[in-house]
């Protein structure tokens, strides 16, 4: 059986539903000790006093741990620099008296229980000496500087607008968005005989928190092994470690005893997030629709102490054919902790701005937005005037539009209606990079037809676990449940963290030559048996299939590989690699796909529901149906929240955010998701690596904040430019 390309249920998934599998928060230990953290109520100034006689009173408190006297620390910047680190002094837990932000952890109190240890934090006093702060990026556009823009820009787009036939300008506002995970951030942390750690982190990369732990402490690799085996929603919140990680290592080390430290929900605000971001996009078309000139610059908040910025203008140059192309990316400094990756880290925020303006651009030539993208569509990466190994967007375009019914709707704003709904259909492109990375990985064949496939990558619930026994299970020719999958452990195989939509072909190729060397040698010993059928044929003329190894040219000759091992007097074959992709600086890789939407508005009262979804993705060779389309619907409701609920409210008075919970954050619940429908676009693809892997994790998302917000548009012909669409914003 192939198990590539299949809707493999997930391996992982009875232990999820069974409760069996075990998350950073639940892993426990004897002698446990319980932390809750003290945060700052300032965004900017110093701690003037910190008194915590009151909680250490309290029956059951252990410690209370705070910059005067917390475990030593690196004091330098190099210790605190994990592997995605952007540029800039990085933030270094209970290190000093400064306080950079509002929520700044500044004491963690430890006790017996949690709940002793969550009363004893309210205990703790602080005075400050507080600083005049700022955290609106609308009062700091004139501070704003550049980060990014094209070493040769394409031609003279400010000329060649001023003469186009055509002209569009906006500006648009993605605000504040701040990851929700299920599981919240936690760590738990054992202190082991001679003072070894093991440390369970939600995490996207286990040797990224290894490494991490082991210069901001000055302790050896192999007395820190970070564990990370399930994770309960990341994408982009775990790719660099949490303050919470470094307290509990803390308290581990000052009490040498095993620590657990589960931040609360109000305290998850204090962490990574979506940028606020204004984007400003100018476009300059010809009557026929054709672009003269594309303009894109994006204003970014980012911290006083590190420079957070994602790509999010060159889309916009790279995507439609245009001679002429101009890009720039600014960073504002704010008195908030850094921006973190979320899902599609730049492409969310500035292909929707992109999207939005190339659909306005549609209304004002009176044609129809897709014909208006055919009319613009290259099959060159613009900005590098490069082939893509693949590029299947214009079958995107067709299927979608088939699906969804586009070639029924009528072009006026308010001209389709249900009953007393306002009826919108709109629809956007989708782009994304088709990134690899180098990937370490270890299989052990043991003669009774078992394998176990390692490697220290996460699966943050995109079915990680599923697509490595999927690929060892077709490589090395045995049934799934033969294979057993290791992932999430620093003392396993190299891997980069886990993101940017890499890991699935970086982990896939990994395998697959790891494969190839116990091929090998597994024909090696079959061709000494006597009288063997493999015997005068090479490596790749054979294949294993069905617990054999078998001849490409006739099925007939082939091995049993459990009667070549014990031929050989060998139970277990074991081999590890390092899998690094070559650099291939003659083709574009990008994924790609068409998103369409419908809205129903009630006319009255403004209220907005997504009725259906069509999201039609081009993306390589898609290793499992039924896990890809999750993700693919999972981003589609994400889109949703982007456009109609998600925004992070701060009271700039005291530079604190007002809606740090669930239930004023609003996100999409079930109510609000209806019909979503996923079409996976055929694109054979064997430039990009052997299997013609792209990963789907990000593409999804890019573009879906776009078409409900043009979708909104066509249905009322009101276009609101600032996320969220919300009620105020169609009825006032």
């Amino acid at each position: 059986m192939t198990y590539i390309g299949t809707p493999t249920p997930r391996v992982d998934g009875r232990a999820k539903v069974t409760g069996s599998a075990q998350y950073a928060g639940e892993f426990t230990a004897p002698d446990l000790v319980y932390g809750s953290v003290v945060t700052s109520t300032i965004a900017k100034g110093r701690i003037a006093r910190i008194d915590a006689s009151q909680a250490l009173a309290v029956e059951g408190v252990l410690d209370v741990l705070t910059h005067e006297n917390r475990p030593k620390m690196a004091s330098g910047d190099k210790g605190y620099n994990d592997e995605v680190a952007p540029t800039g002094s990085p933030f270094r837990p209970l290190f000093d008296d400064k306080i950079k932000f509002n929520g700044q952890p500044i004491a963690l109190v430890l006790a017996e229980e949690w709940e002793i240890s969550r009363f004893a934090a309210t205990l703790v006093q602080v005075d400050y000496d507080a600083e005049t702060h700022s955290t609106d990026l609308h009062t700091r556009i004139d501070k704003a500087y550049m980060v990014e823009k094209p070493d040769k820009p394409r031609g003279n787009a400010a000329k060649a607008h001023a003469a186009a036939a055509v002209r569009h300008e906006a500006e648009y506002y993605i605000p504040i968005e701040h990851h929700n995970p299920m599981e919240l951030f936690a760590s738990t942390v054992t202190w082991n005989d001679g003072g070894k750690l093991t440390v369970f982190d939600k995490t996207q990369g286990v040797q990224n928190v290894q490494r991490y732990i082991c210069g901001i402490f000055g302790l050896k690799p192999d007395d820190v092994r970070v564990m990370s085996p399930f994770v309960g929603g990341a994408f982009g919140s775990g790719l660099r470690p949490q303050y919470q990680v470094v307290l509990a290592v803390q308290g581990a080390l000052q009490l040498k005893r095993a620590v657990r430290l589960v931040l609360t929900r109000d305290q998850m605000y204090g962490l990574g997030y979506r940028p606020a971001t204004i984007e400003r996009v100018a476009i300059a078309a010809r009557n026929d629709g054709t672009l003269d000139a594309i303009t894109h610059e994006a204003i970014a908040m980012t911290s006083q102490y590190e420079e957070f910025s994602r790509n999010d203008t060159s889309w916009s140059a790279l995507l439609y054919k245009s001679a002429n192309a101009k890009y720039e990316h600014k960073l504002a400094r704010l008195d908030v902790p850094t921006p973190s990756d979320m899902r599609a880290p730049g492409a969310a925020t500035g292909v929707y701005a992109l999207e939005c303006a190339m659909d306005e651009l549609a209304v004002a030539l009176k044609l129809d937005p897709v014909e208006l993208r055919l009319r613009c569509y290259s099959d060159r990466d613009q900005n590098n005037d490069l082939p893509y190994t693949s590029k299947q967007l214009k079958e995107c375009y067709r299927k979608g539009a088939e699906a969804f019914g586009w070639a029924k709707r009528t072009p006026e704003p308010r001209s389709m209606r249900d009953g007393t709904d306002l009826v919108g259909w709109g629809m956007a492109t989708g782009v994304w990079e088709a990134l690899q990375m180098p990937m370490g990985n270890r299989i052990v064949l043991t003669a009774n037809g078992h394998a176990e496939v390692s490697c220290a990558t996460s699966d943050i619930g995109t079915g990680t676990y599923t697509i490595m026994a999927q690929v060892a299970s077709d490589a090395l020719g045995l049934p799934i449940d033969n294979v057993t999958v290791k992932l999430g452990d620093s003392s396993l195989p190299h891997s980069q963290v886990e993101g940017g939509s890499w890991t699935a072909a970086s982990v896939a190729y990994a395998i697959t030559t790891t494969a190839d060397e116990i091929r090998r040698e597994l024909l090696a010993l079959a061709q000494k048996m006597p009288g063997s059928p493999l015997a005068g044929l090479k490596h790749d003329d054979v294949v294993l299939s069905d617990g054999m190894i078998v001849a490409k040219a006739a099925a007939s000759r082939s091995v049993p590989l459990a009667d070549a091992m014990r031929h050989g007097g060998v139970e277990r074959i074991e081999r590890e690699k390092l899998s690094e992709f070559k650099e291939d600086n003659k083709h574009a890789r990008n994924t790609h796909s068409a998103i369409f939407v419908e809205v129903k508005v009630d006319e009255q009262l403004g209220v907005i529901r997504v009725t259906r979804a069509v999201n039609a993705v081009a993306a390589g060779r898609i290793i499992n149906t039924k896990t890809a389309a999750s993700q693919i619907m999972g981003s589609v409701v994400w889109g949703i929240g982007m456009a109609l609920h998600e925004e992070t409210l701060v009271d700039h008075a005291f530079g604190r955010v007002m809606n740090a919970n669930i239930a004023e954050y609003h996100v999409p619940v079930n109510a609000d998701v209806h019909d979503i429908k996923v079409i996976f676009v055929e694109e054979p693809d064997s430039t990009v690596n052997p299997l013609g892997i792209k990963g789907v994790g990000e593409i999804g998302i890019v573009g879906v904040a776009a078409a409900v917000a043009n979708a909104v548009y066509h249905a009322t012909g009101k276009r609101v430019r600032d996320l969220p669409i919300t009620i105020d914003k169609i009825l006032g």
